[in-house]
């Protein structure tokens, strides 16, 4: 493919051995839909293999590339050079995390949190079917669209990265858990609603201590809005300690009998490409 022009990328390497970051500058030659990830890639391959990123899928769904391209949170996957309309691109690792290396933050903070704000369904009223299940909870679309939103985080990172009182409060639980908690709030087959989960409301770390910026929404590669999300869930626990919320509604359970036969108008299945 013909080359469109030249990009410099300008990357701030740090190395744990020096301890001290510095940028590093390499001509990447661009042609047409290329990724900053691919530039990344040509750099290690021409220029320095030592320069040291994270990526996994390629395809904006695991959210290992996510970094800081000229001041802006990004999948380095998805992000073409050329539609940043810049012939200098400045590439930094994320904000509010430790580096590892180079391009590479320490993401154990965002999932030590994630799991604080107990990010499953909670079930009390059937236990035996719960840990041993026959069937499913029942939820009409309707219900599910209450959450839907907030079920498309890919743990980037990208969002405490952005959030300003994370930068300046290390305890603050931030966006992406938070915005887990009230997805499994107002999750219908949850019972644990925010009791189980009453870390969300500590003063100190809490949703509360929630300056409401917006940067984790802008910077959010995948349109979850965690900046509405933890309004909402600000809301409901108001609501609830105030004793003006309804009460929860649960979800039904429908028991499935997997030994029964498929009914005769079922789909069958396609036919095997390898035997055995």
């Amino acid at each position: 493919m013909e080359k469109v022009k030249d990009v410099v990328f300008r990357v701030l390497r740090y190395s744990p051995e020096t301890g001290s970051p510095r940028w590093a500058e390499y001509k990447v030659p661009v042609v047409k839909g290329m990724t900053v990830l691919e530039g990344l890639f040509y750099i290690k391959e021409n220029h320095d293999p030592t320069l040291v990123f994270r990526a996994s899928c390629r395809m904006g769904v695991c959210g290992s590339c996510a970094m800081k391209v000229n001041g802006k949170h990004i999948l380095a996957c998805q992000t073409q050079i050329l539609k940043l309309n810049s012939d200098v691109l400045n590439v930094e690792p994320l904000n509010n995390y430790r580096v590892i290396r180079d391009l590479v933050p320490d993401l154990t903070p965002l999932f030590q949190k994630h799991a604080t704000v107990k990010p499953y369904i909670i079930r009390y009223s059937d236990p035996e079917e719960f840990n041993d299940p026959t069937g499913e909870y029942l939820q009409s679309p309707k219900e599910l669209e209450e959450f839907l939103q907030f079920t498309y985080c890919i743990k980037c990172g990208a969002c405490l990265s952005a959030c300003p009182v994370v930068s300046g409060n290390e305890d603050f639980l931030g966006p992406q858990a938070l915005t887990q908690a009230y997805r499994y709030a107002v999750d219908t087959r949850d019972e644990g609603y925010i009791v189980d989960r009453e870390v969300v409301s500590d003063i100190v770390s809490g949703v509360f201590r929630c300056h409401f910026v917006g940067a984790c929404s802008e910077a959010c590669p995948k349109g979850v809005d965690p900046g509405m999300a933890l309004q909402l869930l600000k809301k409901e626990i108001f609501l609830y300690t105030f004793g003006l919320k309804r009460e929860k509604k649960k979800a039904g359970f429908h028991r499935i009998d997997f030994n029964a036969p498929p009914p005769p108008d079922a789909p069958k299945p396609p036919p095997r490409t390898v035997e055995g």
